[in-house]
């Protein structure tokens, strides 16, 4: 494939990369032609090895023969792009630090009981808006043994470039599928943990919760937390005991402590 040479960057062959929004990109004319980007190399490299497929390369000449030479070469059948920092800089609206952009093929949302099938402990985030957030609980999932998450159609999408960028590509690595409620969880076996505080929370080292078979531990919103009738509906309401009077963690944060809590694989 011979890079295109970008100078003008209002040309319509780049609008996935610069003019169309993530929601436009998400929403094509058919499911099978909608796209999302991944930033940088490594998160690049780790969509590839888990078998996404590259569409088009935005890359910038000093990358062009460097970090991005060997995953175009896994690439033959995408279109490379490529331009100075500057102009692309001004395409895309941000500095490309990493260098290298790729619109990737949006997979199908898979089946739910495929996804749960086989499962021991699951994250299910609810109402979970910010794209930082849900990329870094992607990546404590991925590194503390969660075998799949679940979301409500209330959090914001895991395919977004900054979700993807701050799970360092771990969104790719966690089986992952949209559900119409937490309760659903109940319908696939599990029982359901709802990290809150209230007068019937339990300690999050209880040992009632290791001992349970199958597990689905149930994040909320940055904000307001779990809806009250979420928190009703849960099997165990759960807290993390903190010092100094402090009363939450970061959702974030809460999540790595309450993955590695109720983890059953060893590493």
């Amino acid at each position: 494939m011979i890079p295109i040479h970008i100078t003008d960057i209002t040309d319509p062959r780049v609008a996935i990369f610069a003019s169309l929004t993530e929601r436009q990109l998400r929403n094509r004319r058919t499911p099978a032609d909608a796209l999302f980007i991944a930033e940088s190399p490594k998160v690049i490299d780790v969509a590839l090895t888990a078998g996404y497929e590259p569409v088009a390369y935005l890359v910038t000449d000093k990358h062009l023969h460097g970090d991005a030479a060997p995953l175009i070469e896994r690439s033959p059948g995408a279109t490379v792009y490529t331009g100075t920092v500057e102009t692309l800089s001004a395409l895309t609206g941000y500095t490309m630090s990493r260098g290298v952009l790729c619109a990737m093929r949006r997979p199908l949302p898979p089946d739910a009981a495929a996804v749960f099938e086989g499962a021991r402990r699951v994250a299910v985030f609810d109402g979970v808006v910010d794209n930082t957030n849900i990329g870094a609980m992607f990546r404590s999932a991925a590194a503390l043994g969660i075998d799949a998450v679940a979301l409500t159609h209330t959090c914001c999408d895991p395919l977004n470039r900054r979700s993807v960028r701050v799970s360092m590509g771990s969104v790719f690595l966690v089986p992952w599928t949209w559900i119409p409620a937490v309760q659903t969880m109940h319908e696939y076996g599990f029982k359901t943990v709802a990290m809150a505080l209230t007068d019937r929370s339990v300690a999050l080292d209880d040992p009632i919760l290791a001992a349970q078979q199958r597990l689905a531990i149930v994040l909320g919103n940055e904000g307001d937390g779990l809806p009250p009738e979420t928190i009703a509906a849960a099997d165990f309401t759960v807290k993390i005991p903190m010092a100094h009077g402090v009363d939450s963690l970061n959702v974030g944060a809460a999540a790595a402590v309450a993955f590695w809590q109720l983890r059953i694989h060893n590493f």
